[in-house]
């Protein structure tokens, strides 16, 4: 009975864990790797030194359209793709950055926040992708 038992329970766990594994189940974006490290040295991203600016990176491989990265206040930042998640790529698809709103361009109402990444007007049930974002010292290491 004590072999049956510690057998049911290792089959339960087995099945019951769930993976960590981050996954892009957004079927309008999809999923590449990148790591891009920004200087805050650098005047281009001397924004990006204070709190509540925000930049926008648009470099080849650099996200799917390019990347909006936040200050939230120097110890936590923020970093989404800029493509609209609920409509498919498209040219019109690349939101507009202004202050803490991405803008969708696409004659649609979607409207998102860069800090939290979540949809506060229009349609749909996506979020904005979000990236990985780590500060050492002077440097910025977004990835995904």
């Amino acid at each position: 009975m004590k072999k049956f038992l510690l057998i049911f329970l290792s089959i339960v766990s087995l099945f019951s864990c769930a993976s960590d594994d981050t996954e892009n189940n957004n079927p309008n974006l999809p999923s590449i790797g990148f790591t891009y490290q920004i200087n805050l040295d650098l005047p281009e991203y001397n924004s990006l030194k204070f709190p509540g600016n925000e930049q926008v990176i648009n470099i080849q491989g650099v996200g799917i359209n390019g990347v909006v990265v936040y200050n939230v206040d120097n110890t936590l930042y923020t970093a989404f793709e800029i493509s609209d998640p609920n409509i498919p790529l498209s040219d019109c698809s690349v939101l507009t950055i202004n202050g803490i709103e991405a803008t969708s361009d696409c004659d649609n109402d979607n409207v998102y926040n860069i800090i939290t990444g979540q949809q506060t007007q229009g349609t749909g049930g996506f979020p904005l992708l979000a990236y990985q974002v780590r500060r050492d010292g002077n440097t910025i290491t977004v990835s995904n």
